[in-house]
């Protein structure tokens, strides 16, 4: 086997791009085919959204320069909030700055309901960042593993629970088990906290997330905090769910009554991307078969990823040097595939495909193409 490349850090630099992001990408003025982000369904430059946020700044301007509390409340958030419940099949729904937020939120609110949180071991940082500080005790269960939490509950059955896992896992694709997850919880008289920011638009039969996924959407113990920066192309995070759950964030959620309400045209953004998304259901089942596809290609290669059917393919190597050199080696044969250190498994590093509707066949050929002949060229490494 050859051995691994020696790359400066600082050879892996920011890509910074000079333009909008579709299947391509422009960076230092040069076009690159895009294999990054989060644009999943290819909304994020969908002209007739793009068309609605034009629209709103004319009619409101860039700002609304207040809390929703306050003095920032406009009729299109209302609108907003109406689409997505309406999307979501709950009651109503509250929207906030960002998707980041809605763990924080959500925790807010619920306190009191539990006496003991436990988390996936690689849950997103905003997660992480939303138990910081609480005096609830905190434990940690194996990722994706149901089996050690089902013992960990056990073992704190005098506690109330509230579980928290990722619905898809931002940077490696996996999946949490939720029908594994929920029976334990249930059984424990727990709460189950879902970040779905992934997985909305994406899982389900509707695209509606995780619990649709495994046919859990109409239990009541299930809350998922969402985003709109993701399969939906926009931005801004939401909660959907009863009357009483969106009462109680305006009420108590020092996080969202603090915040400035979302912009006009991110806000216009929103109501045109569920548009679209109601109108061309086509768009999840199309970027579900193209990731099908190019997972089973790598796969075939001899590249190791993870089994779930969703839009982000990891590739794991042993040394940091192999996942920085295949991802320079993308970038200058003119695909861009960013290299990212596994947060949890130190021992594994990544690059991470990200496959979204708006891709055409033949750039995942060439994008496949180019995997096969660094491999060929470096070695099985």
């Amino acid at each position: 086997m050859i051995e691994p490349f020696h790359i400066p850090d600082h050879k892996i630099s920011m890509i910074v791009l000079s333009g909008a992001i579709g299947n391509f990408a422009t960076v230092n003025g040069k076009t690159y085919s895009y294999f990054g982000g989060n644009n999943y369904l290819g909304l994020a430059n969908h002209p007739l959204i793009k068309e609605a946020a034009s629209k709103a700044i004319e009619k409101y301007g860039v700002n609304f320069s207040a809390s929703r509390q306050t003095t920032g409340t406009a009729d299109i958030h209302l609108e907003l909030e109406r689409g997505l419940s309406l999307f979501k099949g709950k009651d109503d729904s509250a929207v906030f700055a960002s998707g980041y937020l809605g763990n924080s939120i959500l925790i807010e609110v619920l306190r009191g309901g539990y006496s003991a949180i436990f988390i996936d071991e690689s849950a997103h940082a905003s997660i992480i960042s939303a138990i910081r500080g609480e005096k609830a005790s905190v434990y940690n269960y194996r990722h994706c593993d149901a089996n050690h939490l089902g013992d960990l509950l056990q073992e704190h059955g005098g506690h109330l629970p509230l579980v928290i896992t990722d619905g898809i896992f931002a940077l490696t694709g996996e999946i949490a088990p939720l029908d594994k997850i929920y029976p334990l919880v249930k059984r424990h008289n727990g709460i189950l906290v879902v970040d779905d920011a992934h997985a909305t638009g994406i899982l389900g039969k509707t695209g509606k997330g995780t619990p649709e996924h495994f046919s859990l959407q109409a239990e009541k113990n299930i809350y998922q905090t969402e985003t709109m920066s993701k399969a939906m192309g926009g931005f801004g995070g939401f909660i959907a769910g009863s009357r009483e759950l969106t009462d109680l964030i305006r009420q108590k959620s020092a996080t969202y009554q603090a915040s400035t309400a979302l912009p006009p045209p991110v806000v216009a953004a929103g109501i045109a991307s569920l548009k679209v998304l109601s109108e061309h259901p086509e768009l999840r089942t199309d970027v579900l078969s193209k990731a099908t596809w190019l997972r089973e290609q790598v796969v075939t290669l001899g590249f190791r990823t993870t089994g779930n059917n969703t839009p982000i393919i990891p590739l794991f190597f042993d040394a940091p040097e192999n996942a920085k050199s295949i991802s320079l080696y993308l970038g200058d044969n003119g695909i861009i595939v960013p290299f990212m250190n596994y947060p949890v498994r130190h021992e594994l590093h990544m690059i991470r495909i990200t496959v979204s509707a708006a891709h055409t066949a033949g750039q995942s050929e060439v994008l496949l193409n180019l995997l096969k002949k660094w491999k060929l060229k470096y070695g099985n490494i």
